[in-house]
């Protein structure tokens, strides 16, 4: 705008005059926080509104040389440059007015584009506008508006940045599963002339590792898959530990077209340590995608049951991501991307627990040879730390150890002689009849193999097992005496370990025939192993306390602590206890060194055939309490006697 005065002469002006007129010329040429309706601002508003939409039809362009540009093309470099970020368009707001200079325009806008797991990505940048004829302000398109280094041709990707997995640690603090080496076994099919005889020699082989491979290696379809595969292929037969590859090393290093690769992978100290609890850590798999795509991506590394399971996202922990710009060089082929933005990621969290690694490896072991669904928990009886939990082979992964249901059979009777003591029903002393059989509104109950003792000191009729003292004593108990005693142990308790857990369902209030049934673990009682080994601890401690296995993060809601069990009742169940291995059913734990073995056998019928039975084995030595079970392992003395054995024998 040109100012123009009437000719007169004026005053020469004041310092102050010639100041204000300088202003009013800076006002002129250079605006800012223009007001005019029609101004920049407008214009930009409507470029940041369809950058967002996708439609800049109402945006006019032109290009840094001043040409035109149509708005349908600025749309498609757009999205073109977004890339990968083009269906997650950024928030956009302008962050001061307009400075203008001449017939341009700056105004400056904030650009905050969100990534995958919650990030934000945040930069300024300036959009340039031209006024044309009209006083139209046009916007001056160039790729570096999106982001200052991209070009003609660039494009936005990420890069998912994983982070480091925490380990799941012992109660030494130390990591259970940690990096191990494996050897990949594997075949290249140009070099095997004779396919069905390499299969049948690596059968053998895989066969003769100890402890067995579980599952068993499959090499049955291995012929048709060298057929099938490219001659030069690695076609994978299996991966094995590398204590579990040396002792075969000899047999299969030279058979023809044998290819070895050897690698570290997170795995725990053995193939079966605490397996079922633990969990396992494989690749996402096709589940997991599908069900939870925003949380993972191919490649990630996915807990699958147990505590790893459980507590993937704290193990986890949180991916981070990367901002590149891709770009292609001269020859038309891919650069390295150049990267815009970081964003690294957090490492999981450590979950520690009260495993014990010599206590673990003695209940895998014990358990090892059981092809029967078994498992084994042993419990620290100072603290109620949880050393081990072992679940046979033939659990299939399922922690048998915490969550089996299933009826305790006659280690019940620790139980019930505990709530017959209270009740000042009997002592230890106290002669009891041990008839062959003993009836209850019509039901016949008797012992195993038909024994008979006759009037013995009840202490006997404990230690050797007897069923017809324990039903015909069932009334001194009440309709709910059992549960409640139960319930002083721990039983039926609200514990809280990190993990599920089956505390047992004890009967109650029940008919005569129920009453009698309960008071040898039979009836509708249910528990677990691990709700077996509490109580017992209980009655090595004196009081219940709930065992623990989580202890970072500790658990919310621990159940209390039990009151102290009268001493009486409780001295003398342990002096049973004791009996049972000094002169009773489990007199194979006698010679067992260390401290005196007390415990209590057990065989449970689960449906009407009395010849369907599971074994148990209940005891502590020393400050370790324990519980065997085997389902329809038959008579305890032959199967879970046993494993209680080699348990104790391996852990000295």
């Amino acid at each position: 705008m040109l100012l123009s005065y009437p000719y007169h002469r004026l005053r020469t002006p004041t310092r102050r005059a010639f100041a204000a007129l300088a202003a009013t010329v800076v006002a002129a040429g250079a605006l800012v926080g223009c007001s005019d309706g029609d101004g920049p601002e407008r214009s930009v508003d409507a470029f940041l509104a369809g950058w967002r939409s996708g439609n800049l039809g109402t945006v006019g362009f032109r290009d840094p040389t001043g040409s035109r540009l149509p708005a349908d093309e600025v749309a498609e470099e757009l999205r073109a440059l977004s890339g990968e970020l083009a269906a997650t368009p950024p928030t956009l707001r302008r962050t001061g007015g307009p400075t203008v200079t001449k017939d341009i325009a700056t105004v400056p806008i904030r650009v905050e584009w969100s990534l995958p797991g919650g990030v934000t990505w945040a930069y300024d940048r300036s959009v340039r506008m031209r006024q044309g004829q009209g006083d139209q302000w046009q916007l001056i398109w160039e790729p570096q508006l999106v982001h200052e280094q991209l070009e003609s041709g660039d494009r936005l990707t990420l890069r998912r940045e994983r982070p480091v997995r925490a380990a799941v640690l012992d109660a030494a603090g130390q990591p259970i599963v940690a990096p191990r080496p494996v050897v990949r076994i594997g075949v290249q099919p140009s070099e095997v002339d004779d396919p069905a005889a390499l299969a049948k020699r690596l059968d053998a082989a895989f066969r003769a590792v100890r402890p067995p491979i579980t599952p068993p290696v499959d090499v049955s379809d291995l012929p048709r898959r060298l057929r099938e595969a490219n001659p030069e292929a690695f076609v994978e037969v299996v991966t094995l530990r590398d204590e579990a590859y040396r002792q075969i090393r000899s047999r299969i290093h030279d058979m023809p077209g044998m290819r070895f690769a050897t690698e570290q992978r997170d795995l725990a100290p053995t193939r079966e340590f605490a397996r079922a609890l633990l969990g396992s850590v494989d690749e996402a798999q096709a589940d997991d995608l599908a069900r939870h795509p925003e949380k993972y991506a191919r490649g990630d590394q996915v807990g699958h049951g147990g505590l790893q399971g459980r507590y993937d996202d704290r193990l986890r922990g949180v991916p981070g991501v990367a901002v590149l710009i891709a770009r292609n060089g001269p020859d038309g082929r891919p650069l390295p991307g150049v990267e815009v933005h970081r964003h690294e990621p957090t490492p999981g969290q450590p979950l520690r627990t009260t495993l014990d690694v010599a206590t673990q490896n003695a209940a895998d072991g014990a358990l090892r040879g059981e092809k029967r669904r078994s498992a084994l928990v042993a419990v620290r009886i100072s603290d109620g730390a949880v050393l081990a939990a072992a679940n046979g082979p033939g659990a299939a992964g399922e922690n048998l150890a915490f969550t089996a249901q299933v009826p305790p059979g006659s280690t019940f009777k620790m139980v019930s002689a505990l709530g017959l003591l209270d009740r000042n029903a009997v002592t230890a002393d106290t002669t009891v009849d041990c008839p062959k059989t003993f009836v209850v509104d019509g039901r016949s109950f008797k012992n195993s193999d038909d024994f008979a003792l006759g009037p013995v000191p009840f202490r006997t009729d404990f230690a050797r097992s007897c069923n017809t003292a324990f039903t015909a004593l069932a009334p001194k108990l009440g309709p709910d005496g059992l549960a409640v005693t139960g319930r002083t142990l721990g039983l039926e308790g609200q514990w809280d370990l990190g993990v599920d857990v089956f505390t047992g369902k004890v009967s109650a209030n029940g008919g005569a025939t129920e009453q009698a049934a309960a008071a040898i673990g039979q009836g509708t009682t249910v528990v677990s192993p691990l709700a077996m080994a509490g109580a017992t601890a209980s009655v090595a401690r004196g009081r219940f306390e709930q065992p623990k296995l989580v202890l970072d993060p500790a658990p919310t809601k621990p159940a209390g602590a039990g009151p102290e069990l009268r001493a009486e009742s409780v001295t003398a169940v342990r002096g049973m206890m004791r009996e049972v291995v000094t002169a009773g059913t489990a007199r194979a734990l006698a010679d067992v060194p260390g401290a005196a073995v007390h415990g209590k056998t057990g065989t449970a019928e689960y449906d009407n055939n009395p010849a369907h039975t599971h074994a148990w084995f209940v005891g502590w030595r020393g400050d370790v309490a324990f519980a065997v079970f085997v389902e329809q392992g038959g008579s305890s003395t032959s199967s879970a006697v046993p494993i209680a054995e080699r348990f104790l024998r391996a852990l000295r």
